[in-house]
């Protein structure tokens, strides 16, 4: 099986987490996240004891919780002693809302509204990764005006391709996220931000992408913060105490994906890091890291009954679910590749080539299009397995259909951790 937390059972279902999920379907009915708290809190463990290990207790590890925010996940990752990064003001509020200490948490976005920053400021969070010039002074203001100086960091752009998909690409020159070092407009920006009273330079930012399975990308970008790390303090006589390189690490969707470990990564980028440190001559600073969809993507499985094997005989076969784009909108956006199982008759061969396709009324409502199944009859439970991240979290009401509900298993026990929506959930705001 792709991941160590999918099993088949004796009676040929499948089994998520230790748990039946045709049993979870029949529970809590479909479409149905399920996430997996072993793997989440596992993952989470794996990855602050890479950090620890290769860059020091000082090097806190971060969640970028855009990934998937719910209070379940801010309380594990509480429990288990990580910050988060937020990008919106619900996705702070929600941090706030189960205890998740202030001062571990880092706002991110390119366009902070003033709403999320002065509520940001009065919950006292512990950084900003300022975007830009507007945000630095609009930022220094409001801190003066509460007689604060606020720690931040500011977003660089390093001009680096990791050469995965181009939607997800956020670290190249011409990006809508922070300010290019190319140009030469981030010296300016490490400048001004000097000169903010009432703001506290801690480092600098960069984040290049998703879906990377090896170092390189991530020490290319490191080595031109790095050089621009030594020009900043040969022009400035300023030197930044934290570099954050951002996330991206790759997570093995299907078969074709390597296994790669947070460990192997991190230890490849410090070896690299060191030497690149020691020859610009520059003191060590605190490396920071944020994985998202590392922590719980592969900790997440949404199900479906399915309504129609459908055939065109000569050209492809769909099989018909009752969920689809509104769930699961990132085959829509990027061609996101899944595997997909029977749920209720796991023990099958995957000989079929079909088509997975939602219930909306859309031709792109697609879960994935000429993969290899099994058999599918009605009222079969279809599984997608590694959903944990980039599914509720971008969820939407596309057809007005209600947002389904999300399970937690751990070792075979399940709870409801999020309701299902009702009809009258979607109409709740309308006049």
């Amino acid at each position: 099986m792709l991941h160590d937390n999918i099993k088949v059972l004796e009676n040929g279902h499948l089994a998520f987490g230790g748990s039946d999920v045709v049993e979870l379907a029949e529970k809590y009915g479909t479409p149905l996240y399920v996430t997996d708290e072993a793997k989440i809190r596992s993952n989470f463990r794996e990855y602050k004891a890479a950090v620890e290990k290769y860059f020091g207790k000082e090097s806190l590890p971060l969640y970028a919780s855009k990934a998937l925010c719910c209070k379940e996940i801010y309380r594990i990752a509480k429990d288990e002693g990580v910050g988060t990064d937020v990008v919106s003001g619900g996705e702070l509020y929600t941090a706030l809302s189960v205890g998740f200490p202030s001062e571990k948490i880092y706002f991110h976005g390119n366009n902070k509204t003033e709403a999320d920053i002065n509520y940001a400021l009065d919950n006292n969070i512990g950084g900003f990764v300022v975007d830009n010039f507007d945000e630095l002074v609009y930022l220094n203001a409001q801190a003066g005006g509460r007689n604060k100086v606020q720690p931040i960091l500011l977003r660089l752009s390093p001009g680096i391709d990791p050469h995965t998909h181009r939607a997800v690409v956020t670290g190249s020159v011409d990006s809508k996220f922070g300010v290019a070092i190319e140009t030469g407009q981030a010296l300016e920006f490490v400048k001004t931000a000097l000169e903010c009273k009432n703001l506290q330079l801690e480092g600098i930012h960069c984040h290049i992408g998703s879906q990377i399975f090896d170092k390189f990308p991530f020490t290319d970008a490191a080595r031109i913060m790095l050089d621009f790390a030594v020009e900043v303090k040969n022009k400035l006589d300023f030197t930044f105490k934290k570099i954050n390189l951002g996330g991206g690490i790759g997570v093995r969707y299907t078969e074709k994906h390597p296994v790669v470990t947070v460990d192997e990564i991190l230890r490849e980028i410090k070896n690299e890091l060191d030497i690149m440190v020691s020859e610009r001559g520059l003191e060590s600073p605190i490396f920071l890291f944020e994985m998202g969809r590392f922590c719980v993507a592969n900790a997440g499985m949404t199900l479906y009954t399915v309504g129609a094997f459908k055939q065109i005989t000569g050209y492809k076969n769909y099989v018909c679910i009752d969920g689809g784009m509104p769930d699961n909108p990132r085959y829509a956006l990027y061609e996101s590749e899944y595997t997909v199982y029977n749920g209720s008759k796991a023990n099958l061969p995957r000989n079929i080539t079909a088509s997975v396709a939602g219930r909306c009324c859309e031709s792109g409502d697609l879960i994935g299009e000429d993969m290899q199944v099994q058999e599918f009859s009605r009222g079969d439970i279809l599984a997608v397995a590694v959903t944990g991240a980039y599914n509720y979290s971008m969820a939407s009401h596309y057809n007005r259909i209600p947002k389904p509900a999300m399970v937690s298993v751990n070792n075979g026990v399940d709870k409801l951790i999020i309701k299902r929506e009702t009809y009258e959930d979607i109409l709740k705001n309308e006049i």
